[in-house]
């Protein structure tokens, strides 16, 4: 039996309540993101987090999984673009200046592990790219990395700084690569091209990661559920 916790604050950064569940008792800590539109309880109910849960039980890692505004921000199709992406700023600074120090103080690590499945890695990534000297390890299974099509067409440089197929390019923080970065997907997977494209500008930067491309498989949870355990199994 996995150790679970529940927690709920109000959020300075999203002026609203938010909720959170915490898995294990120590480790790095791994913060696992929704898929689009999921809560902070998704990745339990389709056995994400059982699919690690002897490493949880170890110590090796512990898991901390945020609720998602995606409804509020990227989705958000009664408010304009603009704002679609000042509602996700400031979920980045609830991460950054919330969730992070949280699982920094309670884990002892100063580094932790972003990870998500189909838009959850786009928000692992993004955090990732963002933050990478907090970021040791990145795992995204099935990610999304572009939102430009969430916009309607409009961009500025609040959509650039969030879009990773964009920024990376230009990103020349040395951190990027200390960065251990996994992008998984499969054959049949409506995101492959995703991954293929940011593979190639990783490559291109001489970024070291592993773009794993699994065989007769499908964007779903029973692929991600065999990919997250095996890149836990690399720490």
């Amino acid at each position: 039996m996995v150790k679970e916790e529940h927690k709920k604050w109000y959020s300075p950064n999203l002026s609203a309540e938010i909720d959170m569940l915490i898995f294990g008792h120590g480790g790095i800590p791994i913060l696992l993101f929704p898929t689009s539109m999921g809560r902070y309880f998704e990745n339990k109910d389709f056995k994400l987090i059982d699919s690690v849960e002897g490493f949880i039980n170890e110590g090796k890692i512990k898991i901390y999984c945020p609720d998602g505004i995606d409804k509020l921000s990227w989705y958000n199709k009664s408010i304009h673009p603009a704002d679609r992406v000042k509602n996700h700023i400031w979920y980045d600074r609830y991460l950054l200046e919330e969730v992070a120090p949280l699982a920094r103080h309670e884990t002892g690590h100063s580094k932790i592990i972003t990870a998500g499945c189909s838009f959850g890695g786009y928000h692992a990534a993004n955090f990732a790219f963002r933050h990478p000297w907090l970021v040791s390890h990145m795992f995204s299974m099935s990610g999304a990395f572009d939102i430009s099509g969430q916009l309607d067409g409009f961009y500025n440089d609040d959509v650039y700084f969030n879009n990773p197929v964009d920024n990376l390019m230009n990103n020349s923080n040395p951190e990027l690569h200390y960065m251990k970065i996994v992008l998984g997907t499969t054959d049949r997977d409506m995101c492959r091209p995703d991954n293929e494209r940011l593979s190639g500008i990783l490559a291109q930067k001489g970024i070291n990661h592993w773009l794993d491309i699994r065989q007769n498989a499908d964007h779903d949870w029973p692929i991600w559920r065999e990919m997250f355990p095996n890149y836990i199994a690399q720490l």
